[in-house]
């Protein structure tokens, strides 16, 4: 079991920041696969970025540049740095993990954080 628990969000104004942190109740560097999802008022749940093992996926082409995700494998934290933010990023945020490598659909994810919301005002 993974237990999960997501901090950070907020408001903010476009072109702002947030960094997102997820708490793990297990070491998963190795182990899992750590992501970054997002899911906006009455849209399907999407990935922002994934990383297992150091290798890293990104989910659209919209965040690519502006999000960083990266993890403190010594305090099992994960992070999503989040800049340029625009009013479209606005969403519940999930952190959720998956055993061995990363997958960009939701659907194979075992664990999940509770979400943080995001949102930008424009």
């Amino acid at each position: 079991q993974v237990h999960l628990v997501e901090s950070g969000g907020g408001s903010v104004q476009a072109g702002g920041s947030l960094r997102l942190s997820c708490a793990a109740s297990v070491s998963t560097y190795s182990n899992y696969c750590m992501g970054w999802f997002r899911q906006p008022p009455g849209k399907e749940r999407e990935v922002v970025a994934a990383v297992y093992g150091g290798n890293i996926i990104y989910g659209a082409d919209s965040v690519k540049g502006r999000f960083t995700i990266s993890q403190d494998n010594a305090r099992n934290t994960l992070y999503l740095q989040m800049n340029s933010l625009k009013p479209e990023d606005t969403a519940m945020y999930y952190c959720a993990a998956r055993g061995g490598g990363c997958r960009r659909d939701p659907i194979n994810y075992n664990y999940w954080g509770h979400g943080t919301q995001v949102t930008v005002s424009s």
